[in-house]
């Protein structure tokens, strides 16, 4: 009996500690994915920033000269010019909304989606619910969830004939919720998972620490669920929550 009772206890020890050794390699690689996609987010706010600043307001000020530029007369070039400026403009602006959302820390989650709406409203109509207790989040969390609806709509846009997207979002005492729905073609998930669309969607979710769930009907709707925990102890480990 004594030495049933030593056996199972040396087995139980090995079969603990496996499973401490397989947290701790999880949790490892969760750093290393969250760190990763920092150290991305970083490089992309700096070229941003430098592109909305500095191109930016470069092509501004020269678009502002050009304005009081005498052409003697000749209104086509002066206009021909200007619409270029113009086109430059724009181009540089949407340039910098790609690489980095530059402005979401100043106004925050809700209105860069309302502004993504607006901008996508000539190729998709999109539905924003935002639950009335929101609370704005850690500007890491902010900018993961705009870059997951930016390419959960994109990829809907390019290979879904979809006419709408719904968004949803909810806070709730322990964890944050976010559903985003289409009523496009749906996609068979095996099929697509080593996609890089997805890729990119669920290591976003994954530097969160969250959980997510695809719900896809063929011919009918995708939908992708994701909780965030408030107490995000990988965040706060990286020191992330500022």
């Amino acid at each position: 009996m004594f030495f049933l009772l030593a056996y199972k206890a040396f087995v139980d020890r090995i079969v603990k500690e496996k499973k401490a050794q397989y947290e701790a390699e999880v949790l490892h690689q969760k750093k290393l994915v969250l760190e990763s996609i920092k150290a991305q987010e970083e490089e992309r706010k700096r070229i941003a920033v430098m592109i909305h600043d500095d191109i930016g307001n470069r092509l501004n000020i020269l678009s502002l000269w050009l304005n009081n530029l005498d052409t003697k007369g000749d209104e086509l070039i002066k206009r021909n010019i200007y619409n270029q400026m113009s086109a430059l403009i724009d181009s540089a602006r949407n340039i910098s909304h790609s690489l980095y959302p530059v402005n979401l820390e100043s106004v925050g989650l809700v209105l860069y989606i309302e502004e993504l709406i607006v901008n996508l409203a000539h190729k998709i109509n999109i539905s924003l619910y935002v639950a009335p207790d929101y609370q704005k989040k850690d500007n890491f969390i902010e900018v993961q969830l705009y870059r997951i609806i930016q390419e959960f709509t994109t990829n809907v846009i390019k290979h879904s004939s979809a006419t709408d997207i719904w968004i949803y979002i909810k806070d709730y005492p322990d964890s944050m919720a976010v559903v985003i729905t289409d009523n496009g073609q749906g996609f068979d998930y095996e099929a697509v998972k080593k996609g890089m669309g997805i890729k990119n969607i669920e290591s976003r979710i994954k530097s969160m620490n969250a959980v997510h769930k695809w719900k896809n009907t063929l011919n009918k709707r995708s939908r992708l669920i994701i909780k965030i925990p408030y107490n995000n102890e990988l965040s706060n480990q990286i020191g992330l929550n500022r």
